[in-house]
This record gives C-alpha cells, sequence and structure tokens, in this order.
C-alpha cells in the first residue's frame, strides 16, 4: 500500500483553511486549489485577470516541483472561473504552461471563490 504524505511547499502561499497544499500518494500528487495569493506575504492579489491566473499557475508550479514532480507530470487540472468571459484570455496565459503538454481539464464558472478572486486552479499529477 502506498503511503500518503503531506507536502508543504514555502515558495507558495500557505493553505488558508484545514488542508493541505497537496497530497503525495506513491506516483501520484493532488494539489489542492490555488487562488491568487502573494505567496511571500499569503495576501490576494487583485491585478489585472492575465497576472492573477499566472500567479495561479506559478504557485500551482511551485508546490508541483517541491513535491518531486513538473507540469509534464500534470495529468489533469479543475479550473473555476468567477466569470466565463475571461476563458479566452486564461487559455492564453494556461498554453505558456500547458501549450505542449496538454493534460486532462475542465473549467466551470463558479458563483463565488474564496477571498474574491476570479480564478482558482487544482491538479492531479503522476509519474
Amino acid at each position: 500500500m502506498a503511503e500518503r504524505s503531506i507536502i508543504i511547499s514555502a515558495r507558495a502561499p500557505k493553505a488558508i483553511g484545514p488542508y493541505a497544499q497537496a497530497i503525495r500518494y506513491g506516483d501520484l500528487l493532488f494539489v489542492s486549489g490555488m487562488i491568487p495569493l502573494d505567496p511571500k506575504t499569503g495576501e490576494p492579489f487583485y491585478g489585472s485577470f492575465e497576472d492573477q491566473a499566472t500567479l495561479v499557475l506559478e504557485n500551482l508550479k511551485a508546490v508541483i516541483e517541491d513535491a518531486g514532480f513538473n507540469l509534464r507530470h500534470v495529468l489533469k487540472t479543475t479550473v473555476y472561473l468567477k466569470d466565463l468571459a475571461d476563458f479566452t484570455a486564461f487559455n492564453n496565459v494556461y498554453a505558456r504552461y500547458f501549450g505542449n503538454i496538454l493534460p486532462a481539464r475542465e473549467t466551470v464558472q463558479a458563483a463565488a471563490l474564496p477571498r474574491n478572486s476570479r480564478i482558482e486552479i487544482s491538479a492531479i499529477c503522476g509519474k
């Protein structure tokens, strides 16, 4: 049976609730939803949508890398947007990170996200 371990990355914001940034279970990694928080202060970042999306993906990447994985290991992402009108802008940012990798993904509009964020992304990785 695989061992379960909690992943904590100092390069990404701390969890804002009673959950782990990520859980590693054998060769799988489950990364909790990331919102646009400054990794040093933990404070929300309310810049442009593109800058928020970039920050979320950078934070996600930091957790993934600190767990011993990389973006090529991402099998699936779940994306929550406050407004689907940001879908095209999001795809442009997302393509910079995953354009040649193409993990499975769903993108849904959410009525509200934590800390009044416009975006949240979670991921599942495997080796």
